[in-house]
């Protein structure tokens, strides 16, 4: 994509409203809203959104109050059930209905009925561990966004995976780059060698395959995952009941536009991207780990835990600590030189042209109903360029791979 797409504050402001005003957005973990009377504010395409949970499930609604548009919260927030505007005190309840109007009837209008200003609505779902949210009317279903991501992770029990541990093992750090060179750079194992000199000992560029099938969202794997130098990512008990291909293997999603997703047998670190501006993101990091393997309930179990999981914690920093730098380096250069970009290579930055394709498509159709979600890799190694196929292929790629027709001879794009 020309600089300009990374650079241009512009740009930037269309894209706020036309991609993310538009997608389904990461916006928390579930586990922030496992109880009733959390209140979180979030910000989507420039606008500012509440998420509370009800007795039916989440919900969400724009941030301002019905009377006069005053910011009903500033921030994450506990609440008795009742969202209190600040100003002249309306309430609502957790649904949204509009409750009390205090002295608002002191002159009564026979125009006004509380039923007709409720709080906006904004549409609110969830898969696994994460919370998504979305503020156009006419995007297709999260499950439909999701496309075989609830298939393809069925095996790992996500929708049970529960936060490592609380402040401060999640972190928040503010790269000065452009939100989609962090997306692109997780996505890609070009600069894996140079970059990461460290993790390509484990995750080796040779044992990267393609994880992709229909859906908004890149994929990769390392398969098998090596520790014969270096074993960070593997101090944690292991998932039960996970398939051989799960258990040997790492998966990285990139899901579009704003969480990075990277998970292994024993947990899984978790990127949500917040643009901030052009040249500007917040990157919210946390990990999450599955059930049964938390820290055993006595001290010295809980000391091992603490321990194992501080040496897991500190490599995904160090990792992205290099990350953001090359990503600002990344920045820098489309900034200030500009220069035209060049050719992606097939074998290893192929998930970059899935991604700059489904960023051209929020930004150019006129109504999302027309979105068109990518059909994915076609099974058998069709697609892969250059990559051998998938030693053990997950359970969702291996059963069509035998009968898949052989890979072309040459890469087109």
């Amino acid at each position: 994509m020309a600089p300009a797409v990374y650079a241009d504050e512009g740009f930037f402001a269309d894209e706020q409203e036309r991609l993310f005003g538009r997608a389904w957005v990461c916006v928390a973990l579930t586990a922030e809203l496992a109880r009733p009377g959390r209140l979180l504010v979030r910000s989507i395409g420039g606008r500012s959104v509440l998420l509370t949970r009800t007795d039916d499930g989440l919900v969400g609604f724009l941030n301002s109050c019905r009377h006069r548009g005053t910011e009903l919260a500033e921030a994450d927030c506990d609440i008795a059930q009742t969202i209190r505007c600040p100003y002249h005190r309306w309430h609502y309840s957790v649904d949204g209905r509009l409750v009390a109007t205090p002295m608002f009837d002191s002159v009564p209008r026979d125009d006004f009925d509380p039923a007709d200003f409720g709080l906006v609505p904004v549409r609110v779902d969830s898969w696994g561990p994460f919370v998504f949210a979305c503020l156009n009317a006419d995007t297709p279903p999260l499950a439909q966004w999701l496309g075989d991501l609830d298939e393809r992770m069925a095996g790992y029990g996500f929708d049970e995976w529960q936060p490592a541990a609380p402040s401060p093992a999640d972190c928040t750090f503010e790269p000065a780059a452009n939100w989609k060179l962090i997306f692109e750079n997780f996505a890609e194992y070009y600069h894996l060698g140079w970059v990461h000199p460290e993790l390509a000992k484990m995750s080796r560029p040779e044992d990267h395959h393609r994880y992709q099938g229909p859906g908004m969202y890149c994929g990769q794997t390392t398969t098998p995952i090596s520790s014969d130098e270096r074993d960070d990512w593997l101090t944690l008990p292991a998932a039960n009941g996970l398939d051989a291909s799960d258990a040997a293997s790492g998966r990285f999603i990139a899901l579009f536009p704003n969480v990075l997703i990277a998970v292994l047998p024993s947990h899984a670190f978790v990127m949500r991207l917040e643009p901030v501006s052009a040249g500007r993101t917040i990157e919210h990091c946390s990990f999450v780990i599955p059930p049964g393997t938390s820290p055993a309930s006595d001290e010295a179990g809980a000391q091992q835990f603490a321990e194992a999981f501080e040496v897991t914690r500190r490599f995904w920093i160090d990792v992205n600590d290099e990350d953001i730098d090359i990503c600002e380096r990344a920045q820098r250069g489309i900034a200030r030189g500009g220069a035209p970009p060049g050719p992606l290579a097939p074998r290893f930055e192929e998930p970059l042209n899935r991604f700059h394709k489904m960023t051209a498509d929020l930004m150019t159709l006129e109504t999302v109903a027309e979105l068109a979600v990518p059909a994915g890799d076609r099974p058998g190694g069709i697609d892969l360029y250059g990559s051998d196929p998938n030693p053990m292929p997950p359970a969702a790629e291996a059963a069509t791979a035998s009968s898949a027709p052989e890979a072309p001879a040459t890469a087109t794009s």
